[in-house]
Parts: C-alpha cells; structure tokens; sequence
C-alpha cells in the first residue's frame, strides 16, 4: 500500500470573495464549483482531468499572521510560465518572499492576501540535495537566468541562503 499522490489541499479563509479572486484571477486556477450557502470554492489547475486540487472555505479562525501551514506549491510547464509570474505579482502588488533556485527547481515564494505562503515552481531534471536555496534574480532574460542558476548551483558558497 503506498500513497499515488495529494489529492487536494484547501484553506479556512476570512474573506471568501477576495481569496477566490485572487486565485482565481491571479493565480489562474479554474472554479470547478462553489456553494455560496457553504461559503465554499473549488478549484482545479486541470479541470478536465481532476474536479478540484484546491479549496477555500469560510471560517478561518486563526488570527491574521498565524502560520497555518508551510506552503501551497504550484508546479509550472516552463521558465518563461515562472517569468510570467514574476510580472504578474509585481503587476498586481503581491507580496514576494523570494525568488530562487532549488538547483532542482526555479521558484517565487510569495504571500496571498490572507498571508499564506504560496511557491510557483517549475521542477528541472537534476537531482541536488536540499536544502538548497539561493536567491535568483527574474529580471533577466530566460538565458541569463539559466546561466545565474549555474553559476549559484556551482559557486561553492552555502547551499541554503534565508529569506533576505
């Protein structure tokens, strides 16, 4: 018996309407279904081949600041997806905690409006052991990018930079 994979994951929220905004509009993730008497949505990255990989609910209550889980990661097809991202948070004022590269991943670490951390990452095909984070500038075109990746990955500093 073993685990095939997450099924979905979900959050209590405070404000209903603004969550499903963002994750909607912001994020990019499809309403498969909502009840409005329930106060809840569901949401899928790939509709057509799974009902729902997140919810949001209603009934939050945690305060404001407290930590409710790690973080909610969101996997990308390509770099130019993750740049993408990078404009859109910027565009939309949405708070970034970190851009970085995982050696084996590209990622943006940031912060919805409720204060939960959220990664879009994308995975690249090479194993490094983790830890391993440093910081990636996303300003750049996609082959400086790769390049600074490189050059991070074999810069033989420490492997885990914290958030600055």
């Amino acid at each position: 018996m073993a685990i095939a994979e997450l099924g979905h994951t979900g959050l209590w929220v405070f404000d209903l309407p603004l969550m499903k905004d963002f994750y909607e509009r912001v994020i990019g993730l499809t309403v498969t279904d909502e009840d409005a008497d329930h106060g809840i949505v569901f949401f899928s990255s790939r509709p057509e081949e799974e009902h729902h990989e997140f919810v949001i609910q209603t009934g939050r209550t945690a305060e404001r600041g407290a930590k409710q889980q790690h973080q909610i990661s969101w996997r990308v097809e390509t770099l130019d997806d993750v740049i993408a991202y990078h404009r859109r948070f910027r565009e939309e004022g949405v708070e970034v905690q970190q851009e970085v590269t995982h050696g084996n991943a590209f990622g943006i670490y940031f912060f919805d409006p409720e204060g939960n951390r959220n990664e879009v990452y994308l995975r690249i095909d090479r194993d490094v052991r983790q830890p391993f984070r440093k910081s990636l500038n996303l300003d750049q075109p996609a082959e400086d990018i790769l390049a600074e990746a490189e050059r991070l990955l074999d810069d033989g500093g420490p492997a885990y930079q914290p958030v600055q």
